[in-house]
């Protein structure tokens, strides 16, 4: 987009506003101050961190670049132009060049087609430019070795988000606002309204660029901005110091909160392989089980409907199942097992007569050798031995099919799969989860369970097969 003579003399009043006031030495205010006390106390930073601070060249962005370098933070200015705006994105680019080159900091800068993008993925405009923004902070952040992200939410942000959440349904968390730090990105200015950031730049005699889009209402947050809170003024004029307050307040009662629950998941359940087992009658003993119960489930993307479903299917018969994107649940005879989706339940893979190991889909190690005197038969569980000539290679891997059977080691006659699961008191994952080797169309093996008593070793065999299952693999 080639510059137009407006946006030049634009920018070169800007630079001079913001030379004539680079090398005011106002380093120690109040603001810069309370900020840096946000940091420590929160442990967002360590002293001369290097830190992409992302720079839109409003007021927000341009008081937090302005604050983080004053506190000798060393300072990579990033900005991404979304091309939404017309003329005013490329003058924000080179208001924000500009404002990087007088201040002496590296500069960087990338041009998305934010439009074209929510298009394509189905998403807002709004949480395109989210996404994509935050994709290449974190691909910024390896490149150039940073320790972390810097965004320039405040107070009044956390406030929406609040309100936002609390209209749309949330936890105890959701009215703990914008977290201070969401892995590498801090936010440092959450201890200060959009007031106290105003006065900081006029007292810096600090100059930046105006966003349009805030006046406007077209997102759900400017309407909450501009609409839901002046009218909550109208009722208490000292609401948003008020709800500032809340959110302390909820973040040290949802700490404390947390710290509990932690506690009463550790009694309440267990995990092992990836499978989430939770004891039902103990469950049922906590104060407000539901609450728990939302506080186990939503980690694995049970949505609160769902969780109030199989909350009221706690004491139903069993083998109740209920999905999120990528978990199962299953409601077993005393417990709940949760495990992820099984991407594929008709997977299979082959063992050739010459193979020695296979690795998926899970890790078998084979070896045959010739019968001797004083061989004896393995009684593990995870190690089994075959009459090799009874064999028909290659043998298949799969999970089991409704009529499968097999004839149990030490039995004479058949036994349904089915049948075996139940004995056995398999859940449902259990059976989803359990693998047979298979010869033909034969079952030798429930894979760490039990033979075929058709393949065992008898006194004619000459040539065995092992089959050894490798745990650590």
């Amino acid at each position: 987009m080639p510059k137009n003579e407006y946006l030049c003399t634009y920018i070169e009043q800007k630079s001079k506003a913001i030379s004539a006031c680079k090398d005011t030495p106002k380093m120690n205010s109040i603001t810069q101050r309370k900020v840096q006390t946000f940091i420590d106390e929160r442990q967002l930073l360590k002293a001369g961190d290097l830190v992409v601070v992302g720079v839109s060249g409003g007021t927000d962005s341009v008081a937090l670049l302005h604050i983080l370098d004053s506190l000798r933070y060393k300072c990579i200015v990033a900005h991404c132009n979304f091309h939404l705006r017309m003329d005013d994105s490329l003058r924000d680019e080179l208001f924000v060049r500009n404002l990087a080159k007088t201040r002496n900091l590296e500069f960087h800068s990338i041009d998305f087609k934010t439009v074209e993008y929510s298009k394509q993925h189905g998403i807002s405009v709004e949480m395109a430019a989210r996404e994509l923004r935050y994709e290449w902070f974190y691909q910024l952040l390896e490149k150039t070795g940073a320790q972390a992200i810097a965004i320039a939410h405040h107070a009044d942000d956390s406030i929406e988000t609040v309100l936002m959440n609390l209209v749309r349904g949330t936890s105890l968390k959701g009215l703990t606002g914008i977290p201070a730090r969401n892995r590498q990105v801090v936010r440092p200015l959450l201890c200060l309204t959009r007031d106290e950031i105003e006065n900081y730049l006029r007292e810096q005699h600090l100059e930046h660029v105006e966003d349009t889009t805030n006046a406007e209402n077209d997102y759900q947050r400017n309407k909450f901005r501009n609409e839901v809170i002046p009218l909550l003024e109208k009722i208490n004029p000292a609401v948003r110091s008020a709800l500032y307050s809340n959110l302390e307040h909820f973040e040290g009662n949802f700490a404390i909160y947390q710290q509990a629950i932690e506690q009463i998941k550790n009694k309440v359940s267990c995990e092992a392989g990836g499978t989430i087992v939770i004891d039902i009658a103990n469950l049922k003993q906590q104060i407000h089980a539901r609450t728990v119960l939302f506080e186990l489930l939503s980690a694995y993307g049970f949505n609160p409907a769902v969780i109030g479903q199989v909350y009221e299917q706690l004491d139903a018969d069993p083998g109740k199942t209920f999905l999120s994107p990528a978990y199962r649940l299953v409601k077993d005879r005393n417990v709940l097992i949760v495990s992820k989706l099984n991407s594929d339940s008709n997977e299979t893979a082959e063992i050739g007569e010459h193979d020695l190991q296979i690795n998926y889909p899970l890790c078998l190690k084979v070896n045959k050798f010739a019968k001797t005197s004083g061989f004896n038969v393995s009684k593990s569980k995870d190690c089994v031995h075959f009459d090799a000539r009874k064999l028909v290679f290659p043998l298949t891997i799969r999970h089991w099919q409704e009529g499968d059977y097999f004839f149990p080691f030490g039995m004479k006659q058949r036994k349904k799969l089915s049948d075996y699961f139940i004995d056995r008191k398999f859940s449902l994952v259990d059976k989803e989860e359990c693998w047979l080797l298979v010869s033909g169309d034969d079952i030798v093996w429930i894979v760490g369970e039990r033979t075929d008593d058709r393949f065992k070793i008898t006194e004619q065999t000459s040539e065995i097969v092992e089959f050894r299952i490798e745990k650590d693999k």
